[in-house]
Formats: structure tokens, C-alpha cells, sequence
């Protein structure tokens, strides 16, 4: 299953890419370019909503649609999607 959230990205003032989800609690990712920090954010959204959906009872979040984000200057946001294998009676 595809999941697709929105994340912001600016630039830190050590020269590195962050970008966090607006939806996604403490879910985020570094890199030292634009590129890596998206790759990162993929890993971790995908991370985030494995470990949600191991929980007896998960809750993933609405979606907030990406017209919606105010944003600061210098910021971009940008849909993520992540893939995440959900198995019928799968257990780690």
C-alpha cells in the first residue's frame, strides 16, 4: 500500500535539508542536499507507519492536503509517498 503525506523542507542553518511531516508526529529527515533528505523522509515515513500499524490499536492520521500549508520563507513542501508491505498475519 502507498501512503503519500506532506512534508516541509527548509534549510538549517548547517547547510542541511530537513524536511518533517506536517501529519506525522516527530517523523522527519536530514540530508546535506534536497535529494537526500527526501530519500530520507521516505525511510522514515514508511518507519513511522509500520510501527503505527504494529500497534493493537493504530490510528493513522488524515492527510492535510498540500494547498493547505502556510509556509515560511525559504520553506517548500512536497508529497512523500512511502510503500509499506501490509501482510495478513504477519508478525516480526
Amino acid at each position: 500500500m502507498t501512503f503519500i503525506y506532506p512534508a516541509v523542507f527548509h534549510v538549517r542553518e548547517d547547510g542541511k535539508y530537513e524536511g518533517r511531516f506536517v501529519d506525522l508526529a516527530m517523523c522527519y529527515g536530514v540530508g546535506d542536499t534536497l535529494d537526500e533528505a527526501i530519500r530520507e523522509c521516505i525511510e522514515a515515513e514508511r518507519e513511522w507507519i509500520q510501527l503505527e500499524l504494529r500497534e493493537d490499536e493504530w490510528d493513522i492520521p488524515e492527510v492535510t492536503n498540500i494547498d493547505d500549508i502556510e509556509l515560511k520563507e525559504g520553506e517548500i513542501a512536497r508529497n512523500i509517498a512511502a510503500k509499506v508491505r501490509i501482510l495478513e498475519g504477519w508478525e516480526e
